[in-house]
């Protein structure tokens, strides 16, 4: 009686070969994820800045046009807000939580950040403007955002905003709300 090819088993080297094959691909979609992960920042980034979604400012749109006006007869309430990851050992408020301009007005706030650590602080602050429909219309000249932020222990810093509500926002809105988490920054593999 003869065994079917079916019902045979495999053979060791055979075996040894489709074990390496599974490994290898495997390892490509490990390496495909990995290397997804770190290129979802950057097209975050993209996409955020495309849409004005998530708070993050439309890039062309930061370019004020020289000839913007101020729009005297109404005001737009800003409001600040400010948080850290938890255990990140930051103290992070706005000078004032509210704010209240013409759109047009070139505006400024200040931010206060202390490092209550015993350790050198890297971190950056991630905006984000609500409601999302203002985003595109609120334009941030200089921010500490921008880059990250080295902190000393126990160093305290005062870092500006400056920015301005276009005066293309819409009429229905009256109030704006700028707030920041400030993250620590991810750590170089040594």
């Amino acid at each position: 009686m003869e065994i079917s090819p079916v019902l045979a088993p495999l053979s060791v080297l055979q075996r040894q070969h489709n074990n390496l094959r599974l490994a290898l691909r495997l390892g490509l979609v490990v390496a495909f994820f990995s290397v997804f992960g770190f290129a979802l920042v950057p097209l975050y980034d993209v996409i955020c800045e495309l849409t004005g979604l998530n708070g993050k400012t439309n890039a062309v749109a930061a370019v004020m046009d020289k000839n913007t006006q101020i729009d005297m007869s109404r005001t737009i309430n800003v409001e600040f807000l400010s948080h850290t990851m938890p255990g990140v050992g930051l103290t992070f408020k706005p000078e004032q939580f509210t704010l209240r301009v013409h759109p047009g007005e070139i505006s400024r706030m200040n931010y206060s950040v202390t490092n209550n650590s015993n350790e050198v602080f890297v971190g950056q602050a991630i905006p984000s403007v609500t409601p999302a429909v203002a985003a595109q219309h609120f334009e941030k000249l200089e921010c500490f955002c921008f880059s990250q932020q080295t902190f000393q222990p126990h160093e305290t810093r005062v870092m500006p905003v400056v920015y301005v509500v276009n005066p293309k926002i819409g009429q229905d809105i009256g109030t704006v709300t700028l707030s920041y988490t400030f993250f620590q920054a991810v750590k170089a593999k040594s």
